[in-house]
């Protein structure tokens, strides 16, 4: 009987044991999901301030882009416009030289006549010539009528009333080889000076106006040239580091190329050059090599080159989620193992969905998705492997 009950209180101290452990073991599971829980919080909290962040960076580059587009849209708009006036002010131009032209000839057609007849006849009032032309003419008609009566003239008469006549015919002749004169030109030369000088006031503030959206664009290429040299700079220095932690050793950098304006494209002194870069070269070192181009590179080291800089980009400016299709494809064990850390130390900021046939990658992934098909019906399958290992 002793036994027996010796070997039940024996029992139940192993089962309080367990019970003890048990009840151990689910206090720490529930500081392990409170602590996981606040975890999530956490990340949920960043996730959150990171696509605010995001969305207001959008939205201030979106602004910026649609400012420049209207900017753009005005300066061409001006241009038109400055350049409609620029043709229609040459236009008014061409005709006011016309017409100052065509003034200054008659004024010298009728000062040139004036100093003939001043020189010839003595006659410096042009009326005097019309009064002597009237008394010519009664002169003549005179003297027809003297000779229609039959009254006969001296030789002294005749020779006098002969160059009466001549001198006649010789102001006709320079009336009319003055031709005729347009009485609104004084009226059409003050319109023209009119139209001329409002043109001129147009492209004056038309030049003001394009010289402030050069001043807007200038400044908004200072802002993105500076904003684009900052993220550059940052991106290639992480570049050079997971350069470096992939291939675990070796160097890389970035550097930017600039546009080379050559003589053959003609004259570019009005052209605006652009402060941006036209491109990026990568140039890549790996260990134990010498510095070579990308397109000398194998498979996977090209893999590995476009990893490093797909991280330092995720690492510089976060996505709130990032789509990898099969980038460790072309990767052995050792690299995948390096690449496997670098995006589990990312996947701090950003939540990664990665498509691969890896088990090293899959060994750092939280949740796995894989897809079966049997009878023809594809069908998904799901694990979390933080409850795997706690099970």
């Amino acid at each position: 009987m002793r036994q027996q009950l010796t070997q039940y209180t024996g029992q139940s101290q192993d089962v309080k044991a367990q019970i003890g452990q048990q009840l151990e073991r689910a206090r720490e599971l529930e500081q392990r999901e409170q602590q996981l829980r606040e975890r999530l919080e956490q990340q949920r909290q960043q996730s959150e301030e990171y696509r605010q962040k995001a969305r207001e960076q959008s939205e201030h580059l979106k602004s910026i882009e649609a400012r420049f587009v209207e900017i753009e849209q005005q300066m061409a708009a001006t241009e038109q416009e400055r350049t409609r006036l620029q043709r229609e002010m040459s236009e008014r131009e061409s005709a006011y030289r016309r017409a100052l032209l065509e003034s200054q000839k008659a004024r010298d057609a009728v000062d040139t006549l004036l100093g003939q007849i001043h020189e010839e006849l003595g006659i410096e009032d042009p009326q005097e010539l019309l009064r002597q032309a009237e008394s010519v003419e009664t002169s003549n008609e005179a003297d027809l009528s003297a000779v229609d009566t039959g009254e006969r003239l001296t030789e002294e008469e005749e020779a006098h009333l002969r160059k009466l006549r001549r001198r006649v015919d010789t102001l006709r002749s320079r009336l009319k080889a003055m031709g005729g004169y347009d009485e609104s030109a004084p009226q059409l030369y003050e319109e023209t000076k009119t139209r001329y000088e409002f043109l001129s006031s147009q492209i004056s503030d038309l030049d003001q106006a394009a010289l402030q959206l050069h001043t807007i664009i200038d400044q908004l290429d200072a802002t993105m040239a500076k904003q684009f040299d900052s993220t550059f700079q940052a991106i290639a220095a992480r570049f050079g580091q997971h350069f470096t932690t992939l291939f675990n050793g070796g160097n890389a950098r970035l550097e930017l190329v600039r546009a080379k304006v050559s003589e053959e494209e003609g004259d570019t002194s009005t052209a605006r050059p652009s402060s941006m870069p036209t491109g990026i070269e990568v140039i890549v070192q790996p260990p134990g090599k010498k510095v070579q181009d990308l397109s000398l590179l194998s498979g996977g080291e090209r893999a590995l080159v476009s990893a490093a800089l797909l991280f330092s980009l995720l690492e510089v400016n976060p996505p709130p989620f990032c789509l990898l299709d099969e980038v460790d494809a072309a990767l052995d064990e050792s690299n995948v193992t390096r690449f496997s850390d670098i995006l589990r130390s990312l996947a701090q900021k950003t939540q990664f969905i990665v498509i691969t046939h890896n088990r090293v990658t899959m060994t750092g992934a939280q949740v796995i998705y894989g897809v079966s098909m049997r009878e023809s019906v594809s069908r998904m399958l799901s694990i979390r492997l933080e409850t795997a290992v706690a099970q």
